[in-house]
């Protein structure tokens, strides 16, 4: 295989769409593990997934004087639970519904003595059946679930280089299971004015908090709404004037007037001689003409060139 397309494998939406809308809300109801057991931090950094060498994990959260942690292992096909007084439990992923997972995952929380009180519903998305409810999404293919995470393995790695770039505050390379997809955030230091909410199904004191600082946002999602097929995307909270016409880098990109986003479809990354190098000009292009129209004190918060990773 193609060294290239084999390290950034072929996502296209439509044939695993059932598994991504399942995997969905499976990632929800673990992410709304770490919203019940850790700490709260500036722009909700706490509650988000991360990408680990053989799936999403946790990451540590405190319970009483332990920890534990929780990974969806896409290797070995598997989620674990462990703990740091040497309990583990976990079961297999395969086609079964989200009650069912979520009934399998209380279970397995409960033989470690851990018992969250969690949210029993999903959030941000426009139709919310309770996860105990849920028999209609149980789709799981496996082949589908590696490819996606060895997409953000990828992307992940990309995109902590990008970050290396940045000497202001900016957020880890982190998942986001409310919209599934993983992000990386900078910050321009000034207040933003409130943000006016409206995300479906989520109460609008989270967009508040979240976007609570100027900012400009990058990530990768599996394709949503108009944005049909897997993509990276930029913004910036509040869009500054001019920012939809400034120049966005590679030719492939461009900016979308209704998800108001500059979109670089992840295929045009993918099929590229130099992936690595198309994808940090989307983010760094990007991230210019947030900052350049909003008229970010860029001397200070960026790294000269010659400092980059």
């Amino acid at each position: 295989m193609n060294t290239t397309t084999s390290s950034w494998p072929a996502l296209p939406l439509a044939p695993w769409r059932d598994t991504r809308d399942t995997l969905q809300l499976w990632t929800q109801i673990v992410g709304k593990t770490r919203l019940a057991y850790a700490p709260m931090q500036n722009h909700w950094w706490q509650v988000t997934l991360y990408v680990s060498p053989r799936g999403l994990t946790t990451s540590a959260m405190p319970c009483g004087t332990r920890n534990f942690a929780v990974e969806f292992d896409f290797l070995a096909h598997r989620l674990s639970i462990r703990s740091s007084d040497g309990g583990e439990q976990g079961f297999a992923l395969e086609p079964f519904s989200v009650a069912e997972f979520y009934v399998r995952y209380l279970s397995a929380l409960r033989a470690l003595d851990i018992h969250p009180r969690l949210m029993g519903r999903p959030v941000e998305l426009e139709v919310v059946v309770p996860f105990a409810d849920d028999h209609e999404h149980a789709s799981y293919d496996a082949d589908a679930a590696q490819r996606f995470w060895r997409v953000l393995v990828q992307s992940d790695r990309v995109m902590q280089r990008f970050c290396g770039r940045f000497a202001g505050k900016q957020s880890p390379v982190h998942f986001f299971w409310g919209s599934f997809d993983s992000a990386t955030t900078r910050f321009s230091g000034r207040p933003a004015p409130r943000h006016p909410g409206g995300a479906p199904n989520c109460p609008d004191y989270v967009m508040v908090e979240a976007y609570s600082r100027e900012c400009s946002s990058c990530g990768f999602w599996t394709g949503s709404g108009p944005i049909a097929e897997p993509a990276f995307y930029a913004y910036a909270y509040p869009e500054p004037a001019g920012y939809a016409a400034h120049p966005i880098r590679p030719a492939a990109a461009r900016y979308d007037a209704q998800m108001r986003e500059f979109i670089l479809p992840y295929e045009a990354v993918r099929g590229a001689a130099d992936p690595d190098g198309t994808l940090l000009e989307f983010l760094q292009s990007s991230y210019e003409a947030a900052a350049d129209c909003g008229g970010w004190d860029r001397a200070t918060l960026d790294r000269t060139p010659a400092q980059w990773p």
